[in-house]
């Protein structure tokens, strides 16, 4: 668990830690080093699951061909042709109902 480290050395460290620290505060720090090792564990645990099913949702996504019309090969979509606008028809003038005048 500890490497390297024999006996002698892990009760050199911890003499030196109450030393340090004290015996009131080395509790405190055992918690809090405790609570963090664990949250990291945790969070390096979901991460590792996060990316292992980004991982199987892109070899799914590979391996699913695509729908026929749905992109090109490019994959890039195809812009539909946008028909040309007709001109506006220009309006009559007020009181002008279009008729030649009776002169």
């Amino acid at each position: 668990m500890f490497g390297s480290l024999g006996g002698a050395e892990i009760a050199l460290i911890l003499v030196l830690a109450l030393l340090l620290f004290g015996p009131r505060k080395l509790p405190q720090i055992g918690r809090t080093l405790g609570k963090s090792l664990s949250e990291f564990r945790r969070a390096t645990h979901d991460f590792k699951l996060n990316l292992e099913q980004e991982v199987r949702l892109e070899e799914a996504r590979a391996a699913q061909p695509p729908a026929p019309d749905a992109q090109s090969e490019s994959g890039v979509r195809p812009v539909p042709q946008q028909q040309p606008q007709q001109p506006p028809q220009p309006r009559p003038a007020p009181g002008d109902d279009g008729k030649q005048g009776d002169d």
